[in-house]
């Protein structure tokens, strides 16, 4: 009953200034206390205090080399063609490796490690092994994959456009317009998944209630996300 459900709650703090980091108070249900951690698995997302994607990053390439060693035998097939391999690449490796990446907050080292498992996926498919060599832009020509850098931000930004679409009353909607109340600490400004969403937005100089006026037209918007160039910090 309440036991089991409190067991299950987890009390996390995201992002806490120096100042307040040691201040957080006990949450008690009950006579009970919330367990206090430090990330914690929601929906099959690795969450972390400190707002980074590192850790779920670090999960999806896991779960994507079980899924992609699983189908050893399909990749070495002599019988199937490359291109219903990269079919089946894509329907069956690629999801697992970008489960909720809409939501990252994508650095370059991050992309560069998915950049590198999906490159040595794509050479095994291809039958392309040491010592032969192949540059990335005609690995990618050959088998017709975006760069992830690319990919990730047009899913990041359907999803921002799909999100967009929906009532005024929907938290998802709310949480993209939501501001932190308070004043900042001093020093260089952290960067979110918020701040690079208004500064691709500003490429094309568009404010985020300009971008929901223009989602309600997605023949629109989907000019405005191809014009974008994602930024990895």
């Amino acid at each position: 009953g309440l036991e089991i459900k409190i067991a299950k709650t987890k009390l996390m703090s995201i992002n806490p200034s120096r100042h307040t980091r040691g201040s957080i108070q006990a949450l008690h249900i009950g006579n009970k206390v919330v367990e206090k951690v430090e990330k914690f698995v929601y929906l099959g997302s690795i969450i972390s205090k400190d707002g980074d994607a590192k850790d779920d990053v670090r999960n999806r390439i896991r779960l994507a080399n079980a899924a992609f060693g699983s189908l050893r035998h399909v990749w070495t097939s002599p019988r199937l063609s490359r291109r219903l391999k990269l079919k089946i690449f894509n329907s069956n490796v690629k999801p697992v490796l970008l489960y909720a990446c809409e939501t990252w907050k994508v650095t370059k080292a991050l992309t560069q490690r998915i950049q590198v498992f999906v490159n040595k996926c794509l050479r095994a498919i291809c039958g392309i092994y040491y010592p032969q060599t192949i540059r990335n832009t005609e690995l990618y020509a050959m088998t017709k994959q975006q760069i992830i850098a690319d990919e990730v931000g047009k899913r990041k930004w359907n999803w921002i456009g799909h999100t967009l679409r929906k009532d005024h009353t929907d938290i998802a909607r709310q949480a993209i317009f939501w501001n932190v109340q308070g004043n900042r600490t001093r020093g260089r400004r952290r960067i979110t998944w918020r701040t690079t969403v208004e500064r691709e937005a500003e490429q094309q100089n568009k404010k985020l209630q300009e971008i929901a006026a223009l989602a309600q037209n997605r023949v629109r918007f989907k000019c405005f996300v191809d014009a974008l160039r994602f930024i990895v910090e």
